[in-house]
C-alpha cells in the first residue's frame, strides 16, 4: 500500500541549478528545441551563469550525445527529444472520457535479466501504469497515448472492469495523498519565488512532479486535486521563458539590421 501522507511546503524536491539544467530546460520548453550560442548564453545570464561556464557546458553536453550542433546553432538530441515528447504530455496529456474500463498489461516474457526487466519497468511507469503485483500492470482506460515499439514481444493488454471499488484500487496503487501535498506545496512555492534561479527551480520541480502524476478519472481523485493547476502554471512559466528566449533573438537580428543599414 503506498504511503499517502502529505509532505509540507519545505519538501518539496528542488535540485541544485547548473549551466547544463537551465539550457536542457530551456530547449525543452522550445518547439524547434534550438537556439544559437549567443541566444543561449543571453537567456542564461539572468540566473547568474558566466557565459564561458554555459559555452563550457554546450561543449560537454555536444560530446554526451545531448545536443547536437550545426555551425553556431544548439539542438536537442534525438534521445531528449524523445524526453521533450514526455514533458510535453505531462504538461498536456491526452485523455478521452472514461466510462469504467481498466488497461490491464501482464507482462509474458521470461527469462530477462535484471537491465532489461528495469527498462520494462521504467517504460510501463512512464505510461502512467501501476503495478498491482508482480508482472501485472493497470490503471483507468482514459489515456490516449502511443504505446512503445515490441511491448507486445513481452506483455498481453486487456481491457477489464475490476470487482473493487474503482476508487479504492486508484488509492491503492497510486500515493495520491502524497502527490496531491506535494502538488500543492510546490504551488505555494512557485507562488512566492520572485528571483529567476528560485523560479527556475521550483519549476523544474513542477515538471518531475508531473510526470509522475497518474492523470486518473476525475471520480477517482481526492478533494482539492492541484494538477489541472500545476500544469497551467508551468504552461505559463514555459511559454514566458519561450517568449524572452525569442525576444531575445529578435531583438538581435533587428539590432544587427539597423547598424547593417546605418553603415
Amino acid at each position: 500500500m503506498p504511503n499517502n501522507t502529505s509532505p509540507q511546503a519545505d519538501e518539496v524536491d528542488l535540485r541544485p541549478l547548473s549551466a547544463r539544467s537551465v539550457v536542457l530546460s530551456l530547449l525543452l520548453g522550445l518547439h524547434p528545441p534550438e537556439l544559437p550560442v549567443k541566444d543561449l548564453v543571453r537567456s542564461v545570464a539572468p540566473f547568474g551563469i558566466a557565459g564561458s561556464t554555459v559555452r563550457a557546458a554546450l561543449s560537454r553536453m555536444v560530446a554526451a550525445g545531448d545536443l547536437r550542433r550545426a555551425d553556431t546553432v544548439y539542438r536537442l538530441s534525438d534521445r531528449l527529444l524523445e524526453r521533450q515528447r514526455r514533458q510535453d504530455d505531462a504538461v498536456h496529456p491526452e485523455i478521452r472520457p472514461w466510462g469504467g474500463d481498466w488497461e490491464v498489461v501482464v507482462v509474458t516474457a521470461t527469462g530477462r535479466g535484471p537491465a532489461e526487466r528495469a527498462e520494462l519497468r521504467g517504460e510501463l511507469t512512464r505510461l502512467r501504469l501501476a503495478e498491482l503485483r508482480e508482472g501485472v500492470w493497470l490503471r483507468p482506460a482514459n489515456l490516449l497515448r502511443p504505446l512503445p515499439d515490441g511491448l507486445d514481444r513481452v506483455a498481453q493488454r486487456y481491457t477489464a472492469r475490476p470487482e473493487h471499488p474503482a476508487r479504492e484500487l486508484a488509492a491503492s496503487l497510486w500515493p495520491l495523498d502524497a502527490w496531491s501535498g506535494t502538488g500543492r506545496a510546490l504551488l505555494a512555492h512557485v507562488t512566492g519565488a520572485r528571483h529567476p534561479s528560485e523560479r527556475f527551480t521550483a519549476f523544474a520541480a513542477v515538471v518531475r512532479h508531473l510526470l509522475a502524476d497518474p492523470v486518473l478519472p476525475p471520480e477517482l481523485l481526492p478533494p482539492d486535486w492541484p494538477g489541472e493547476r500545476l500544469r497551467a502554471a508551468y504552461a505559463d512559466y514555459r511559454r514566458e521563458m519561450s517568449d524572452a528566449a525569442r525576444a531575445r533573438a529578435g531583438g538581435e537580428t533587428a539590432a544587427n539590421a539597423r547598424a547593417r543599414e546605418g553603415r
